[in-house]
Parts: C-alpha cells; structure tokens; sequence
C-alpha cells in the first residue's frame, strides 16, 4: 500500500464488489504485515463464495495508478491547478447559481453512475429534483438497463424485478437472451453450472447472434438475426396460443391486453417458416424453442444488454415479458421474467430516483407523487415533470441549453454513443464538474472541477443487486488525504446553494435512514418498493444490516411481488404491451456492409481504470480486438492478428483481428472496453450512433452498420518502459495504432504506422520521452547520471530493435518489424527487473529473443493463476485428462473463478479432435 491509504481495522471486513450487478460479497481480510486479500464471503446469498478473476483481483487494485487526490480548479491559462475545497465548491455552487438565476433551474444538470452507492444517489436526487427544481439527472444507467426499466413498469406499473437467484436455480428452463453471463456476470454463469450439475434434465436455451461461452451451457443455440429478438418472442406468443398454454383464468384475474396482442404478434409471425427465415434460423431449432417453452411450466428468462441496448429495447423487453403474462408464469417460485443489471448499484440508482424520468422511491411524475414528494422533502421546488435523459443531457450541453454539468463516477466520453459529439459537447459547456477517483479518464480532460472522489474500500453505504438484494458497501481503508465521499460533497453543494435544512447529514446511516422513510411514506402497499422496516435502524444496525431483499415493509411480512397476482397499475392488473417488431436502425448498405456488435469481457470491467491496473487481468486480452468470421475475413481482405480499420460516417477504430468461427456471418464483435487511456483508437463508440429507443432513451449500442479494411500498416512493433519512467501519453503516438499494456513492474506499447521515420532512434528518444543525455537530463534521471543506447538495424527488412541502458538497467526497449506477427515479450520484461544486465542479456535484447531455452506458455486463458494454452496442452499431451476438473487438478487451471471453464471444455475438445486418427 502507498503512503496515501492507511488501514481503519485489522478485522476482517464484509464488503461487496463493485463490478458487476451480481452483488457479491467479498471478504477484505489484512495479513500481519499489513497487505490486504480479498475472497468471496462463503455466508453471502448472491456468490456463497465464488468470486469472479476481476473480483478476485480486488486487492490488487487497492493503490490505483493516476488517483485523483486533491482537488483541481482549470484556471485562465486553461490548466488544471490544485485548490482547497472550499474554493472548489464555491466555484461549483457559483457556476450553478449563476446558471440558474440566469437561465432557470433546467440550464443545469447532473450525471451519475451506477458504481455509486444508494446513498450518494439519493442526495444528488434529492438536490436536483427537490431543491434545484429541475429533473436534469439522469445515470450512466441509462446505457444499459433503462429499456428494462420500462418494460417492466409498462407491464407491471412498477419497476419490480420478479426473480430471484434461487429462482434461476431451480428453474426446469433457462432462456438466457442478449446476455454472454459467462463473461458479463461470472458467479450467476457458475451457479447455473453447478445447477446443471446437480439436475442434468435442466434445459438452458442461449439467444445470441454469436456463440459465446455461453453457450458451453447451452441444450439449444439460437444464433439469432441482430435485432430480431422481438419477432421471435411474438412468434413465441402465437405458438402458445396454438398449443393451448394460454393461462385464461390468470388472464381472466390479473392481466389486460391479450387478444390485442396477440393479434398483432400474429401479423408479425403468420407461420413457422416465414418466421425462422426472418430471424435467420433453423425452422427445426425454433420449433425446439417453442416446444421447450410450451412444455415447461418452471421457466425463467434472462437477459441483458443484447435487448436492452436497442432503439427499440422497450418493445423487445414488452414482447418477452408478454410470454410470461400471457402463461401466468411470473410471481412464482422458479419462473418469471428477469432482467439482470449490468452495474453493481444500477438498481439502487433506480429505487432512489437516479433516472431522469422518475422521483425517488419508484415514484413516476404524476400529481399526486409530486404532492407527496414535495411534502416529504418540506420542499415546494420539486420538479414537476421528467428531465433530459443521458443522450439528450449531453446534446443539450453542446446546444449551449445546459450552462453546468456536474458528472459523478463516469466516464460519458468514453461510454456514450458518438463519442466525437459528447468531446465537443463537453468543450463548450461553461461549467464542468467531475468527481472522480483518477485524473486520467478521457472526461477528465474537459473538466473545469476536478474533484477527488473515494472509491472501494474507503466508502460506506449500500448497494442493490440485480435480484433487489441490499447489501453493505463498507470501508476498510482510510481515502487519501482529500478525497471526500460523494454524498458529503453533493450535501456541501447544496448547503452552498442555500438549501441547508436538506442536506444536514452527519453520516450516510441517516441518508438510508431517511430514504428508507421515504419508501413507506403513505405506501401502504400501494408500490412495489418499500424499506420502512429500516426507517428507524440506529447507526449500529445500520452497519450490522445483512444482505436483504426488498420489500421489506414496518409491522407486516415480507412477500414475493405479484404472488398474489396483483400488480402496480391503477387497476391493480399487469398489462400486455402490443409489439410490433422493427429492425436496426442502421440499414445495411454496399458502403456499410457489415453489422458491428459489441459487449464486455470476461476480464475487464467498463473503461478499465480499475482492472486495467492489474497486469493479470490484461493477459487474456490485451488489446481491442475485431472478432471476424473467416468468410468475411476473405471477403474484405482481413487477415488475423493484423490490423483492421472499421468505420462509418460518425467515426473509425482500429482493432486486432481474431478470426472467429462462432462470429456470425456478416457481423463483427468489438470488446467495448479500450478508451483513449489504452488505446488511441480502439474506442468503439466513435462508431456507435446516437439513436435512443423513444420509451426508455436507451441508445442502439450492439447493430451499427459499418464498413472494414486491412489497416495499411508499413511497420509494427512495441515498446517496453520501466515504471521507473513517466510513461509517454498515447496522444504521443497520434497518428497510429497505439495501445497501452500495463505490466508488472513494465509497461508495453503495441505500435503500429503507415509512414514509418527515417531516423527511428531520434523517433525513440522522442516518442518514448527520453531526451539525449549527452545534453540534457533524461526523464527520470538525475543530475550527472547518464544513459546509453544501444541498437540493431536491418532496413532491407525493416527490422530494429533499440534499448536505452542507465546504470546497468533497462529503461526502455523498442522493437521494429515489418510484419504483425506476435513476438513473447514475457522474457524480455523479465529483464527490466535485473539490476545489472550482463554482456549476454544485452546481446539478446538485440537478438530480438534469448539465447537460452524459455518456457513459452502461449496465450493465456486462465487469467486467475495465469496459465496459457501451451502449457495446458503440455499437459494435456503428458497425462490422459478427460474433463475440465482433471485438468484443473493438473495444472490449477480453473480451479478459482472458473471464468476460463468453457475456454478450457473447447481447448479439450480441440484437442481430443486433433488425437483422433
């Protein structure tokens, strides 16, 4: 640990990961000489004690790189320079005034995010909503679950996720749609595993353009047609309509809609054969769907953001949920429709307002909860109709209509759609406010506040799992010396404003307290949330509360939503929502042939500015990479492991190509993660439009038409850099591919140019930061000390390899070839930690490999104890391993997280097929 974090207890201390919407628990336990680990809490009802490798590597990323640790005010010479935090907030609450008073309460806005804790969520709500009296806040939610959001409260009058975990366990189907969980929500993929395991006759049916890990659990692959997800759920309703499943006395009780929607699915879907031949399947594998989901009474549907991030998310959601209704499979155990959240308080945010369109405690702007609001806050500010969701927030900023924007645990230049129109937003905006934890996101850049937020394991407060599950986020390290919680400077702000009586906080144990009244305020069973039971908690049960799934009602027992077949609509009945199916919005066209797709993975976690810092983590996939089914990589010339340049009309990216036969013909995959911070043009969403769904304003993330090429790259390479070094920014490398690699004790730079320079030494020194020391002090050195270069050249195959040397160590090495071909720098690493190099080491260095024999482990795949395929098929090729668990005993090989377990299955499977004769 460096000297900015100190320990506040030596106990063992129970926390929950701040990944994904999954909410597991974790255990932070402090050795003897004071380094923290972390592991799964066995006694935590979301993982039981199964953590995934990013939440896994948790301890590793305690002490972050670039942590942002005062706070910075941007002054007239257009720096950034370090201020008190009085001066910072005056300047925020000025800004604000002066926008309000001038131009009204909408001139100004705030962004938030689901990596907040709930409690941070309802005072920033609570500002802007109640006392600013504008609903301009809206959550980076917004991207990813917002559809969901809007289904259900079309379907249910309520925002009220029906299922749980256990019910997921216990179901007989699981239809898993637009969601790869074994990447995007591990420890859920694990459960049903072992679920699988324990009840073979259990069926999983995986909806998914592309064959992902996934599927290593699938009875049934539907490869489906990009956007066709609400076609096929109207097919669905029709083929139980024709097999009589049709629940009439639960209709006939609880729901509304039915006849016309069910006509007008029948439009969609007039017979089996049209109907496979749109959605680009097999007429044989959708009548199997059917017929599963017909026969099965105990069914439970998933999904995520392969129907959520849609222009029409809303309807797709609706057409499934429509399924259930219309089955009466929803409020009992073991069945229902389950939308699984993406972030680790996306569900928080939305119980206490976070979104845009909604008042705190799952309160809709009608009248009456204006009214009520109002008089619970003691403010007659509230607003009085929805404010500007994500996408339109950030396009009002660049219409000169927002004057301030306060963003808060996010990342929007990365993170939304046309990225290139949210930069220029930003950069015209007159007051912009960040709170952040580093100083080197790519918002960071245009932020006029920078302000230096704690993070996990510093902060206190509560988060909602993806299964309405509370659990204490609690700290076990003290922040560094000014970074300052979220909810105390949100309070300052507002305290600043005016509006004191409000935010008169001593701890977050009375925010909770005080949202927890909130839900029970003249409920009485009238909506679905409702934590009055915890109204009156003193400090000590509030740090005492176990994981808890809500409602959790004063004087009365918990129950189940909708087991009573009640819903939350006027009438009480759950509504059925007539779907007509609609493509992508980007039509496919000779200039832009080709659908791009894109999602998380197994390793990282949004932009990386957390697990990034873990050089393990980076070993599965270190680069933005284009997944390419090897038809379409003949068609347009891409070869794997080179590069490719993808494009459209709003933008273009760079990207490895892998060639991939599980990619579905036609489509590419692009992981989502790469913002300018590792990768100068990996960024997908200078690609991705800024088309919304007019329900929920959720953009279209995953089907953007797009062109591709072969990058026309002259030269390749890397660069490896000491730590001991100030690393070179990638803006450096501008006119290139450029991707940043952090490593152990070194960092790597993959390169790539179309105009290679003529003096590639002088190129070096500049380009890596290090000036010539025969006039000056290099980077990093002192005064006196000196450095040397030494450097191989072969320009009839544009071959070189340069290293600089001070005082017998290795600062920095370059490699230049005039092809893509991978090269192990794993050795090569190894000898920036030698703190003398010898006469054979150096002749290596520039031999381009070692004279002596290394182990090459090839590329890794079990990310957690960092084992690469070759090592695996060594052993394979050693001893006789039937199974996954055989070789886990082996080798160690997923025997943690088990994230790598289909990788793992496949690489058995390859190479029982190769054994064959």
């Amino acid at each position: 640990m460096n000297s900015t974090s100190q320990t506040i207890s030596q106990a063992t201390v129970k926390t929950t990961c701040p990944y994904c919407g999954v909410g597991c628990g974790v255990l932070a336990e402090q050795n003897g000489q004071g380094h923290w680990s972390v592991r799964g809490d066995p006694e935590h009802p979301a993982n039981f004690g199964r953590l995934c490798s990013k939440g896994a590597a948790l301890a590793e990323t305690i002490d972050l790189p670039h942590r942002l640790t005062e706070p910075q005010v941007r002054q007239t010479d257009g720096q950034l320079a370090a201020v008190s935090w009085d001066l910072a907030l005056n300047t925020i609450a000025a800004g604000f005034r002066a926008a309000i008073d001038e131009f009204g309460p909408e001139s100004v806005g705030i962004y938030v995010s689901g990596q907040i804790l709930t409690e941070d969520y309802y005072v920033a709500n609570k500002l802007m909503k109640g006392f600013i009296g504008a609903a301009n806040i809206d959550t980076n939610s917004r991207l990813c679950m917002s559809s969901a959001v809007a289904a259900y409260n079309r379907a249910f009058g309520s925002d009220t996720v029906p299922v749980s975990y256990e019910d997921l366990e216990n179901a007989d189907l699981v239809v898993l749609v637009g969601s790869n969980t074994a990447y995007a929500h591990p420890v859920i993929f694990q459960r049903l595993v072992a679920a699988k395991e324990r009840r073979p006759e259990m069926k999983f049916v995986v909806i998914d353009p592309r064959r992902t890990a996934t599927c290593d659990i699938a009875d049934l692959h539907l490869p489906l047609a990009p956007g066709a997800d609400a076609l096929l759920f109207n097919g669905l309703l029709v083929a139980l309509a024709d097999a009589d499943k049709i629940n009439q006395a639960f209709l006939a009780d609880s729901v509304d809609g039915f006849e016309e929607t069910l006509a007008t699915a029948r439009t969609d879907a007039p017979d089996i054969d049209t109907l496979a031949q749109r959605c680009g399947l097999k007429k044989s594998d959708l009548e199997q769907f059917f017929n599963w989901f017909i026969a099965t009474e105990r069914t439970v549907s998933l999904w995520s953001q392969g129907m959520n991030q849609s222009a029409t998310g809303t309807d797709k959601g609706n057409a499934l949920i429509n399924c259930h209704l219309a089955t009466g499979r929803i409020g009992k155990p073991a069945m229902g429709p389950f939308s699984i959240t993406g972030q680790p308080n996306a569900m928080g945010g939305r119980e206490v307002g976070g979104l845009a369109n909604q008042l705190a405690a799952h309160q809709g702007f009608t009248p009456e909860a204006i009214d009520r609001v109002s008089r619970f806050w003691g403010s007659d500010r509230v607003a009085q109709k929805p404010g500007l969701k994500a996408v339109d927030l950030f396009a009002a900023a660049g219409s000169g209509k927002i004057k301030a924007l306060w963003i808060i645990a996010t990342n929007p230049v990365f993170s939304l759609p046309d990225s290139h129109a949210v930069r220029a937003a930003l950069a015209t905006c007159p007051l912009v406010v960040l709170s952040e934890c580093v100083d080197n996101t790519d918002t960071a850049a245009f932020a006029d506040v920078l302000l230096p937020a704690t993070t996990w394991g510093e902060r206190n407060g509560t988060v909602t799992n993806s299964e309405r599950r509370i659990t204490r986020q609690l700290p076990f390290i003290r922040p560094p010396a000014q970074a300052r919680h979220d909810w105390w400077v949100v309070c300052e702000v507002a305290k600043r404003l005016s509006f004191d009586d409000g935010f008169n906080f001593p701890n977050t144990a009375a925010i909770f307290r005080e949202y927890a009244a909130m839900t029970g305020f003249e409920n009485n069973g009238s909506r679905d949330l409702d934590l009055s039971a915890f109204a009156t908690f003193s400090d000590a049960e509030y740090d005492a509360l176990p994981p808890t799934r809500w409602p959790q009602p004063a004087n009365q027992q918990a129950k189940e939503p909708f087991a009573d077949g009640r819903f939350f609509t006027p009438n009480r009945r759950a509504r059925m929502i007539a779907v007509r199916a609609q493509g992508p919005t980007s039509a496919l066209t000779p200039t832009y042939p080709l659908r791009l797709n894109n999602g998380r993975l197994r390793d990282q976690w949004h932009g990386m500015s957390r697990t990034g810092a873990v050089p393990k983590l980076l070993n599965h996939a270190s680069e933005p990479t284009v997944s390419v089914h090897p038809q379409d990589a003949a068609r347009f010339r891409l070869r794997g492991h080179q590069i490719a340049r993808i494009g459209n009309a709003n933008g273009t990216a760079l990207a490895r190509v892998h060639l991939d036969d599980n990619q579905r013909p036609g489509s590419l995959f692009m992981p989502m993660h790469w913002s300018q911070a590792f990768s100068q043009h990996g960024l997908v969403n200078a690609l991705t439009d800024a088309q919304t769904d007019p329900v929920s304003g959720q953009p279209e993330f995953k089907t953007q038409a797009v062109w591709a090429e072969p990058y026309p790259a002259k030269w390749y390479g890397f660069a490896l850099i000491s730590q001991r070094l100030t690393v070179p920014s990638l803006a450096q490398f501008s006119g290139g591919y450029a991707v940043l690699i952090p490593g152990d004790g070194v960092v790597r730079i993959e390169l790539a140019g179309i105009d290679a320079p003529e003096d590639w030494l002088g190129w070096a020194k500049r380009q890596l930061g290090t000036l010539d020391a025969r006039n000056t002090v290099p980077q990093g050195f002192e005064q006196g000390e000196t450095a040397h270069w030494i450097e191989f050249a072969d320009p009839a195959n544009g071959r070189f390899r340069i290293a600089q040397i001070h005082a017998g160590q290795l600062d920095w090495v370059l490699h230049i070839t005039a092809d893509s071909r991978a090269v192990d720098t794993q050795w090569l690493a190894g000898l920036f930690r030698e703190t003398e190099l010898s006469t054979l080491q150096l002749a290596d260095v520039m031999a381009g490999k070692p004279a002596g024999a290394q182990t090459d482990v090839g590329p890794i795949i079990c990310a957690c104890f960092s084992i690469g395929r070759n090592t695996l098929l060594d052993a394979m090729a050693e001893h006789p391993i039937p199974d996954v668990k055989t070789l886990g005993a082996c080798t160690q090989a997923g025997t943690n997280c088990g994230s790598c377990i289909p990788e793992l299955k496949a690489l058995l499977a390859h190479s029982a097929l190769v054994a064959t004769p």
